[in-house]
C-alpha cells in the first residue's frame, strides 16, 4: 500500500479501481454516515474477516476516497460529482450502495486529476509528551483517545486527507475515533494502518516497535511501498519489528497483560527478573540493579504496580530470596541473600 506523507497525494501512475462486488466503497460510505450503528461496526467488522482481500479493497477504497476529498472544492470534480448524479440507480447491495456508486466514480476521477493537481501540504504537528513515572490520557479533535505511557512522546498531525500520528519513543494505545480520513502510526520505518479500532504501539531502541491489537483491525507494514512486507492483526495478536529494521512474524497477545499498563499495573507470567526490572525502572528515578548478572534468569510471577519501587523490592526480597543495598539516592542493587541459591 502507497501511503504518502501528511497532506501529499500518491502520485500513482495507474487508476485504482472499485472493488469487485463494490462492498468496500459501500463500507466506506456507510462508515462515514452519522448514523452508523455499533452493530453496523461489528458487521463490518466480520466482513473485514472474512478474506484478506477485504482488508486490502476497503483500505483502497478509503485511500481513494482520501484523494476525492482533497479535491472537494475543485470545479473539475463537482463537474464529474454532478454527471455521477445524474446516473440511474443500479441497484446493489443494501439501502446505501447508489451512495457508494457515485463515490466511487467521483474518486476515480479525483485520482486521475490528483496526479497533476495535488501539492503536498505541510501541516504543522502537534507534540504530547510525559515524564518518567507520568501518564497522560489525552483525547483529540476527531475522537480519538490517546494513553501516553512513562517517558514517551508522539507527534499528530492532521490534515484534509488524513490523521497521522508519529510515535516518537515510549509506549501508546491509540482508541481511533470514526472519522472518514484514514488514521496512520508511523514509529521509524514501521507504518500502523488502523480500520477503526484499539491498539498500542511500542518503540524502543533504534529501529525495535511492537504493535499489539486490542480490538478491531490493524495493518502493519515495513515502510510505505506497495510491496512492503506486511501484517494484518486480529484482535489478540502482536507483531515486532526488530532493531535490524526486520518484520516478525504474528505472536499471540496476552491481553491482561497489555490492558495492565493504563491501569498502572505491570503483569509478569514467568518472565525472568532482567525483563521486570528493564520495565519496572521506566516508571521511576529509582533504579534498581543486579548485583549479579546471574540472577537476571530468575523467574518472576506477579502483578506489580508500576513505579513503585519500594513495593517492588519487599516482594523480591520476601517472595524470591533477594537482598536490597541502596548505594545511592537514584539505585537500588539486588543481591542473593546469604545462605540462598
Amino acid at each position: 500500500m502507497n501511503v504518502t506523507s501528511q497532506g501529499t497525494a500518491s502520485h500513482s501512475t495507474t487508476t485504482p479501481m472499485p472493488s469487485r462486488d463494490g462492498r468496500a466503497e459501500a463500507w466506506v460510505a456507510r462508515l462515514m454516515a452519522p448514523d452508523c450503528s455499533d452493530a453496523e461496526h461489528r458487521e463490518f467488522e466480520d466482513w473485514l474477516a472474512e478474506s484478506p482481500r477485504n482488508i486490502d479493497a476497503y483500505l483502497e477504497a478509503e485511500r481513494v476516497h482520501a484523494l476525492a476529498a482533497q479535491l472537494a472544492d475543485d470545479e473539475f470534480i463537482r463537474a464529474a460529482a454532478r454527471g455521477a448524479r445524474r446516473m440511474p440507480p443500479q441497484g446493489g447491495w443494501r439501502r446505501w450502495m447508489p451512495m457508494a456508486s457515485i463515490a466511487a466514480t467521483v474518486a476515480a476521477v479525483a485520482v486521475g486529476a490528483a496526479i497533476w493537481r495535488m501539492q503536498p501540504v505541510d501541516v504543522p504537528a502537534t507534540t504530547y509528551a510525559t515524564a518518567i513515572g507520568e501518564q497522560r490520557d489525552q483525547v483529540l479533535p476527531d475522537g480519538t483517545r490517546l494513553l501516553l505511557d512513562t517517558d514517551s512522546a508522539i507527534d499528530v498531525r492532521f490534515g484534509a486527507s488524513e490523521r497521522l500520528v508519529e510515535v516518537r519513543r515510549g509506549r501508546v494505545q491509540i482508541e481511533v475515533g470514526k472519522d472518514q480520513r484514514p488514521f496512520l502510526v508511523r514509529a521509524g520505518q514501521t507504518v500502523v494502518r488502523d480500520i477503526g479500532t484499539t491498539f498500542q504501539v511500542s518503540r524502543g531502541t533504534g529501529a525495535a516497535v511492537q504493535v499489539g491489537l486490542i480490538e478491531g483491525v490493524v495493518q502493519v507494514s515495513l515502510g510505505e511501498g506497495t510491496d512492503a512486507p506486511r501484517r494484518t492483526l486480529a484482535p489478540g495478536e502482536q507483531v515486532a519489528v526488530d532493531v535490524a529494521g526486520k518484520l516478525g512474524d504474528k505472536r499471540g497477545l496476552d491481553l491482561e497483560t497489555a490492558q495492565a499498563w493504563p491501569r498502572g499495573d505491570l503483569i509478569f507470567r514467568e518472565r525472568p527478573l532482567g525483563q521486570l526490572l528493564e520495565e519496572a525502572n521506566r516508571y521511576s528515578t529509582t533504579q534498581l540493579r543486579l548485583g549479579d548478572p546471574s540472577l537476571a534468569g530468575i523467574r518472576i510471577s506477579g502483578v506489580f504496580h508500576a513505579g513503585d519501587q519500594a513495593a517492588l523490592t519487599k516482594a523480591l526480597e520476601q517472595g524470591w530470596g533477594l537482598r536490597a543495598e541502596r548505594t545511592n539516592e537514584h539505585e537500588v542493587v539486588l543481591q542473593r541473600q546469604a545462605g540462598s541459591k
